[in-house]
């Protein structure tokens, strides 16, 4: 008799872990299919410093191809007004992390980075680990870098990147300092390989280790960001007469064939089909890393359109109607509540969110002011540069001195209307005021555009295709 009971139970032990999962066992088709139903798994992909014009989905020149992420948007909603919230990387991923324009808790520009997060918010991280969603992030954090800013405490199960800016050697992966390092969860360890190959293996192992339950996967490359690195086998590929522009255009391919892993990954798995992908730049291109920004004027670090304007692309196979264009301007800080939407999480009531739920406007033409996502959009460095758009409205001052373009004619921005449309400048003027007046203070006294640490100062850069090329001395003159 207790034989038979032991043989039962080990019986009922099986049944139980073929139903969720347990251990090695897989999941049948059938339980697996129910437990997507449920809930969908979400994949945030941020690529850094791309080019509007660096995809070949926006832009038809022959010079770029990126098939994997038009595969995103043939599957998707491509979206043709979609803003980074900052003009540099970290202060777009608080506000990204948060929902919440960055400006409400004070991180305006890099130098807050240092500081950190603080951590009184709250990431879409920690609500959706809440709700028993596996929560990683493969790539670089750049939002603090003291252990109680990382991201095991805030909200991820799981960590492989590195935690500092974006300028990190995608060859050199040994370990340094807190900066550069790279990471497995919260020990740094040394590691070979390319860079953005490294973050694509990750990304897919943990969809392949989660799939039987749902899972939230923040993928943010450090690519295309300077410094301009990528394997020869990649390079030899490029000859448009600029080698550096060569060899950013094979670190893009390099991203883009990684998107492609990760997309198969979830196919492979049996989850793409409810799987939310949303991918975006984390602000415009960079000049010093010779990307194109196509017809948009500037680059990062401004806040005319090519330094906010970023591709864009929403993809939920299950609910979201293919190949679909919509031209809603929408903002970085939307993707948090869009995602806890999709997954069934309401917002705390504690705090003003900034960011709204995308899904309803996704693949629609909203023609009426009243019927918008934003009544308004905004922009603030902290020192001499803000901006804010309102309809094809759009309000720059930059140290001082103003201009207004109607982007809906202007989209490159090159005729000034303050002096024939004074009501619009005043209307704008003060949606900012007000706006303004409920943001705090930076976190960070840092002048925009002092360099980072000495640690960070005192690195080689390197243009290494392979080999170390030597950077040209007007590149290395530039800015960040």
């Amino acid at each position: 008799m207790q034989e038979l009971r032991s043989i039962m139970n080990r019986r009922d032990f099986l049944r139980r872990c073929v139903k969720i999962g347990v251990g090695g066992f897989l999941l049948s088709d059938r339980a697996l299919a129910a437990r997507q139903i449920d809930r969908p798994n979400i994949v945030l992909i941020v690529s850094d410093d791309q080019g509007y014009a660096d995809i070949s989905c926006y832009d038809h020149s022959e010079e770029v191809s990126t098939p994997n992420i038009d595969r995103l948007a043939h599957e998707g909603v491509r979206l043709t007004n979609g803003y980074a919230s900052a003009y540099v990387c970290a202060p777009t991923r608080a506000g990204l992390l948060t929902g919440r324009y960055q400006q409400r808790f004070g991180f305006y520009a890099g130098g807050d980075s240092r500081v950190g997060l603080p951590l009184s918010e709250v990431t879409v991280a920690d609500l959706l680990k809440k709700q028993g969603y596996a929560t990683a992030i493969v790539g670089k954090w750049h939002v603090g870098i003291e252990p109680k800013y990382r991201p095991l405490e805030r909200g991820f199960d799981e960590f492989y990147g590195f935690l500092g800016h974006g300028a990190h050697d995608y060859f050199n992966l040994q370990i340094t300092d807190e900066y550069t390092s790279i990471y497995r969860n919260d020990k740094p360890i040394n590691d070979t390989g390319y860079l953005t190959h490294n973050l694509t293996r990750e990304a897919v192992s943990f969809i392949e280790r989660h799939r039987a339950q749902p899972f939230f996967l923040y993928m943010p490359f450090s690519a295309v960001h300077w410094p301009l690195q990528a394997p020869q086998e990649y390079v030899k590929s490029f000859n448009t007469s600029d080698k550096n522009r060569d060899i950013y255009l094979a670190m893009l391919v390099c991203m883009d064939e990684g998107i492609g892993k990760v997309l198969d990954a979830l196919k492979r798995t049996g989850v793409g089909e409810n799987t939310l992908i949303v991918f975006f730049s984390d602000n415009g291109g960079a000049k010093r890393n010779f990307a194109n920004n196509g017809i948009l004027r500037d680059y990062k670090q401004s806040v005319y359109e090519g330094g906010i304007r970023v591709p864009f692309i929403v993809s939920w196979p299950r609910k979201l109607q293919k190949g679909t264009v919509c031209s809603e301007p929408i903002i970085s800080l939307d993707v948090t509540p869009t995602i806890l939407s999709a997954a069934g999480v309401d917002l705390p009531r504690d705090r003003v969110y900034d960011g709204k739920n995308m899904l309803p406007f996704l693949g629609e033409e909203i023609k009426s002011a009243s019927g918008r996502l934003h009544k308004a959009l905004f922009w603030d460095d902290g020192s001499d540069q803000w901006a804010v758009r309102a309809g094809k409205w759009k309000l720059i001052s930059r140290r001082g001195s103003l201009e207004l373009y109607d982007l809906e004619v202007d989209v490159g921005e090159k005729h000034n209307l303050v002096a024939e449309q004074p009501h619009v400048l005043k209307e704008l003027r003060d949606l900012y005021d007000q706006w303004r007046s409920q943001m705090r203070k930076p976190i960070s006294r840092q002048k925009k555009g002092r360099r980072q640490d000495n640690r960070a100062r005192n690195r080689p850069r390197v243009n290494r295709t392979g080999d170390r090329s030597v950077i040209p001395q007007e590149v290395l003159g530039r800015k960040e």
